[in-house]
């Protein structure tokens, strides 16, 4: 579980900057510059993320269940994904309703992703990995929803049509995901 844990402390750390040291991030864009940032950024993300797969696939099977799922948690986790690939598709499609009331929807569909996953699947490496990410998301909600408050940020702009394309596109990726990729790719068939 140990590279599972490296991944997560590398990925979410990355992307807790904002939250514990905002502006030593600002100074060492302004040093830096904003690509040079990004490409840092970018590639630290993406070897936390191969960390976490890799780390995941190996520790998956580990440790003895710490709680056990009940029958009907599955479909509670079905459910909750739904609106999670929903809210994540509003995070980049932009100008729906829903962004705009929301105003920070990836964070909140990860929340519920990993808030679902949590409910139907009780092994260490379950609660490390969708733990993290819930309590990341969490912590980051806050503190994103906080920095807007302070700074008098206004809604996002509303496009028509967009909530419809949202919801199409959301829903289309969540069938499509649980029907081919999340067993191709994880090795479970959500739906059967």
């Amino acid at each position: 579980m140990t590279i599972l844990a490296l991944g997560l402390l590398l990925f979410l750390g990355v992307h807790s900057i904002r939250i514990v040291a905002d502006p030593w991030r600002e100074a060492q864009i302004a040093s830096l510059g904003r690509n040079v940032w990004r490409g840092g950024f970018s590639l630290l993300s993406a070897v936390g993320f191969g960390l976490i797969i890799w780390g995941f696939a190996l520790a998956r099977g580990q440790g003895s269940q710490l709680w056990l799922p009940q029958p009907w948690a599955r479909h509670i986790t079905i459910l909750l994904t739904l609106p999670a690939f929903v809210l994540l598709v509003a995070a980049d499609l932009r100008g729906s309703r829903l962004r705009a009331a929301v105003r920070h929807p990836m964070l909140l569909g990860v929340l519920l992703w990993a808030l679902a996953h949590l409910a139907s699947n009780g092994k260490p490496a379950d609660l490390l990995l969708f733990g993290g990410f819930l309590a990341w998301a969490a912590v980051d909600l806050w503190s994103v929803r906080r920095r807007d408050r302070l700074a008098g940020t206004p809604p996002p702009e509303v496009k028509p049509g967009r909530d419809f394309k949202v919801l199409l596109v959301g829903v289309a990726a969540w069938l499509v995901f649980g029907l081919w990729l999340h067993g191709w790719l994880i090795g479970v068939r959500p739906f059967g």
